[in-house]
């Protein structure tokens, strides 16, 4: 009998359990290099599957999908953010996207949290110091940062990670504030102790500490950008584990090094793994290879999504985690 299985493409290397499920479930091709693919490349799979699954890395547009000839009919985003894929062109061309929501919260909101201990005491400046051999012993003023307890944070984005930042960021006594789209209910608002502003200006003006946790979207586009860096106190720090382009990162820079902020903690970057070099240079700038997510637990329930997603798509049902316009 033919083989009735949809044929996936699968477009990075994924956790080693993940790849041996989809070789049982579906007729998969695999990625062995994990060499990111071409814009070619992408289009060439797309010919030749039913199913795509891509990751952040891959960018997937609306002429990308006219290429391909309208044989895939699933893109099952391994990942959350789907800005990287033009959902309104697919959803008109008929190509359903899904995604994977809520299984990075928790390994999220602890690496926001870990940036700011890390910037604000001075962490990696500490260790790169101590590969010198230059070290003598503690002294009185070396290495001060600053106290996190009864500091302000103000949070960008009160979505499932920073509700769940805020839950840690309260354990370690700073005070919550939030600018959102919407305000939340009173009655969340008191379960995190958070304090909203509709103006976010005002909030900048205001906080210790800020953390960015919204989507990419036109409208947060540089939402951070030179004139707001300098409603920041000069003591604030800013960390980043949303996406790359809310902040403008050539105005960060030079915020950064005219100290008109103190530090920023950046895990995303406006222009993907292309990172601003004179950032490189900055010591009150900690840098992360993108490490939101990247814990063995979070990787696996990711990729657990995306096989639930095609597995349902395949039995001729709506993927459970399916991203449509009005989503976006």
């Amino acid at each position: 009998m033919p083989d009735k299985r949809p044929k996936v493409i699968v477009t990075r290397r994924l956790p080693e359990v993940v790849e041996t499920r989809m070789r049982e479930l579906f007729d998969v091709r695999l990625n062995e290099t994990d060499e990111i693919l071409s814009r070619e490349a992408l289009i060439e799979a797309m010919r030749d599957a039913d199913v795509i699954v891509p990751c952040v890395t891959d960018r997937i547009d609306a002429q990308m999908l006219d290429a391909a000839g309208g044989r895939v009919k699933l893109i099952a985003n391994y990942g959350a953010g789907v800005d990287h894929i033009d959902v309104v062109g697919a959803h008109a061309r008929g190509v359903l996207v899904s995604n994977t929501p809520g299984v990075m919260t928790e390994d999220t909101a602890d690496m926001a949290l870990g940036l700011i201990l890390a910037v604000t005491r001075r962490m990696p400046e500490g260790a790169k110091f101590m590969q010198s051999e230059d070290w003598r012993g503690w002294a009185p003023t070396a290495f001060m940062g600053q106290r996190v307890g009864g500091k302000s944070l103000g949070i960008l984005g009160m979505g499932r990670i920073g509700r769940a930042l805020a839950r840690r960021a309260t354990a370690f006594g700073m005070s919550v504030h939030y600018h959102n789209r919407t305000r939340l209910h009173p009655t969340i608002e008191a379960d995190y102790k958070a304090q909203w502003w509709d103006s976010l200006d005002q909030m900048l003006a205001r906080v210790d500490v800020l953390s960015i946790n919204c989507p990419h979207t036109p409208a947060t586009f540089h939402l951070i950008n030179e004139r707001r860096l300098k409603l920041m106190k000069p003591s604030a720090v800013i960390v980043n584990t949303s996406r790359g382009e809310v902040i403008d990162e050539n105005a960060l820079t030079r915020a950064l090094r005219r100290g008109e902020i103190a530090g920023a903690g950046l895990d995303v970057f406006e222009h993907g793994h292309k990172v601003n070099p004179r950032l490189r240079t900055l010591p009150n700038a900690v840098l992360l290879p993108h490490m939101g997510s990247a814990t063995v637990e979070g990787r696996v329930e990711m990729g657990e999504k995306v096989l639930l997603n095609i597995y349902t798509f395949a039995d001729g049902h709506r993927p459970p985690d399916m991203v449509v316009p009005d989503m976006i």
